[in-house]
């Protein structure tokens, strides 16, 4: 999704000239951009016999439906368990974790 978000609209030949080395294979490319077709991530126009995939969802909303299926999924729908398991692997500093504290305190001011 993000290199269909960067370029706006984009082919598969398009995704595969934006991604690092060593390069998936075009099949494994157009896979993808099929799933998010068809769960509604991005349209498919065609021009003559090639596809071009333009994003039909914002990257903040993609981002919010991704993160609460994950959270959903690996930590039983508790955002404090995620956070915990990330505090415990030394994955977030306290640093980090205040700074998550004030933004959710801005965020119930507002």
């Amino acid at each position: 999704m993000l290199q269909v978000w960067s370029l706006k609209t984009c082919t598969i030949k398009d995704v595969l000239q934006e991604l690092e080395e060593p390069k998936p294979p075009y099949t494994t490319v157009a896979s993808i951009l099929n799933n998010l077709k068809r769960k509604g991530y991005v349209v498919a126009e065609q021009h003559g016999l090639t596809y071009h995939f333009v994003p039909k969802i914002e990257q903040t909303k993609y981002k919010a439906d991704f993160m609460k299926g994950f959270v959903d999924k690996y930590f039983k729908s508790s955002f404090r368990e995620m956070v915990s398991f990330f505090a415990k692997e030394d994955n977030i500093s306290p640093e980090e974790l205040k700074d998550i504290i004030n933004e959710i305190e801005k965020g119930k001011e507002e």
